[in-house]
């Protein structure tokens, strides 16, 4: 297969975007993770807290390896395009392949980043586990006794 210098140019913005999301979530993390400090400093620290903070730890360092991959693959595509400009299309070739491995493991990242993040709002819910919701004829009933 023959690429152009369009080809890894394609990846740019598909790159740009993975990284802009990343960031995102880092930042949603690193604010969840300062009203955790806060609960944890002001009150006795409870077995929720503690699986909250050893599961958003393990989400960030998730992130850190997304967002290192994410920029690898950016890097390569631009190595790979420089390859091309300069005619050695074998190199190119397989630096583009690199480039878009590195792309294909920051997303299986992001996908157990995504899978794991839910365990932080079921670790939430299992506090108030206890409590039913009441079904709409029992609501009924509570409101006219």
């Amino acid at each position: 297969m023959d690429i152009t210098i369009n080809t890894p140019a394609l990846l740019f913005p598909a790159i740009s975007l993975i990284m802009l999301a990343y960031t995102n979530r880092f930042l949603a993390i690193s604010s969840v993770v300062r009203v955790l400090h806060d609960r944890y400093v002001k009150n006795e620290p409870t077995p929720v807290i503690h699986a909250q903070i050893k599961n958003l730890r393990y989400r960030l360092r998730l992130i850190r390896r997304m967002q290192l991959l994410g920029v690898l693959s950016f890097l390569f595509a631009i190595i790979c395009m420089y390859l091309i400009f300069v005619n050695e299309m074998m190199f190119a070739n397989l630096i583009f392949v690199i480039s878009t491995l590195f792309l294909v493991a920051s997303l299986i990242l992001s996908l157990l980043e995504i899978l794991n993040s839910t365990k932080s709002l079921e670790l939430e819910l299992s506090d108030i586990e206890g409590l039913n919701d009441p079904t709409l004829v029992e609501y009924i009933k509570k409101k006219f006794e």
